[in-house]
Formats: structure tokens, C-alpha cells, sequence
């Protein structure tokens, strides 16, 4: 069974038990996170772009672990730079690692570094297949990923402002065709303040998904 465990914003846990995966590892001031970097244990960072909130304290907690960080190529080249163990990757490629199988998926957004671009990953884990879109817009290929992947699991962006509101999520919910959705990154600061509740009563409205509201410091068993 895969344990998901959230931090606030787009910081996260996956653990089958034996293996923790770590998303987006933004820790150090972010004002909704339980805990701090250096309590946190695992084995693979997955960083979906290079903002400060996302790519955060990705390289000292690979140090300190020796977790190997996965995300495109120039986010890992980066990370190389500065010690770290890294799997580099690119959109469209996939990866089977000891855990389980990685695909990188588009995301519409900033990347965060000079000829990068940002990504989402859909990860074969455990016994369940679990969307990760990271921060992005809305796009018509979220259609295409639903219909490649029978995805259990979406963690969707609902914040607006830097990636998809509300509706727009609620929409990729019914495009991605995703069992299970769970919202991230939104309510950090105000200028992505939104009512989870809100999200809920639409996305399970207009699309098949049951909505997980999980607040930061709280886990989730993935059923």
C-alpha cells in the first residue's frame, strides 16, 4: 500500500514502506510545512521544476540522505553541480528505477532556469498509478494522458494566479479521468488562497474523481 504523506504547497511524500519518494521538496520557508529538511528521510527527490518553492531543499537533503534527485535535464545538471546523485530525464521519456516506473509528462509553465522547462510525472508505484501534474495551466493533452494512463491518483494544482483555479482543475479532473484527485499548491500565500471545499463540490461534480482533501502534516492511504 503507497502512504501519501503532505507538507503544504507542492511538498510531499509517496512511501510503499520500503521506499519514500520525495516531491517538490520545499521545506525551508514554507509557511504550511510540519516539518523541517532535516527530518525528512527518503530515498528519490523528484523535482518537477527549478522554482525556490519547488526546487527548494532538494540538494542538502540529497546530501545529507544520499537520495538520488530525479528531474529534466537541466535541473539535474544543476544538482550534479553541487554533488548530488541525479537521474536526468526530459518530457515524453519514462525511466523503470528499483521502485517502479517514472514518465515525464509537459507542464505549462516557467521552468525556473535559463533553457529548462517545467514538467509533471506519472509514476507506476506500488499498485497504483498516480499523476503528479506539478505546476501548470490547463491543456488539452491532459486528455491524452488519461487516455495512455489509468491513473488512481491526480495531485492537481488548484491555487490560480501561477497554475490552473479551481474550474480549470476541476476540468483537468474529468480530462485526466483520474479515480482519485487530490489538491496541492494553494493556500501558501494570498495570492493563491482558495477553498479546497469549493474544488471538491465541482470536481466531483463534473468529472468521476473523489476529492482528497489532505491538510499539510496529514497522510493519505492510497486505496
Amino acid at each position: 500500500m503507497v502512504t501519501f504523506s503532505y507538507f503544504g504547497h507542492s511538498c510531499f511524500t509517496l512511501s510503499d514502506g520500503k521506499t519514500t519518494l520525495l516531491f517538490d521538496p520545499f521545506f525551508t520557508n514554507n509557511p504550511l510545512a510540519t516539518i523541517t529538511a532535516e527530518q525528512v528521510e527518503c530515498q528519490y527527490i523528484l523535482v518537477s521544476h527549478a522554482h525556490f518553492d519547488h526546487l527548494g531543499d532538494a540538494v542538502a537533503i540529497a546530501k545529507r540522505t544520499g537520495a538520488m534527485i530525479i528531474s529534466t535535464a537541466e535541473v539535474a545538471h544543476l544538482c550534479a553541480d553541487q554533488g548530488c546523485t541525479v537521474h536526468g530525464m526530459n518530457l515524453g521519456g519514462s525511466y523503470r528505477f528499483d521502485f517502479g516506473k517514472v514518465r515525464v509528462t509537459l507542464a505549462l509553465h516557467s521552468s525556473g532556469i535559463v533553457g529548462g522547462t517545467a514538467c509533471g510525472f506519472v509514476l507506476h508505484f506500488g499498485d497504483q498509478v498516480i499523476y503528479f501534474a506539478g505546476d501548470t495551466a490547463l491543456f488539452g493533452d491532459m486528455k491524452l494522458i488519461g487516455h495512455k494512463e489509468k491513473i488512481d491518483y491526480a495531485l492537481l494544482p488548484i491555487g490560480d494566479n501561477f497554475t490552473m483555479g479551481l474550474e480549470d482543475a476541476a476540468m483537468a479532473a474529468q480530462w485526466l479521468n483520474a479515480k482519485h484527485v487530490i489538491p496541492i499548491h494553494y493556500n501558501t500565500w494570498p495570492p493563491i488562497a482558495q477553498d479546497p471545499e469549493k474544488f471538491k463540490e465541482l470536481a466531483e461534480s463534473t468529472s468521476r474523481a473523489e476529492v482528497h482533501i489532505v491538510s499539510s502534516g496529514n497522510s493519505l492511504e492510497l486505496k
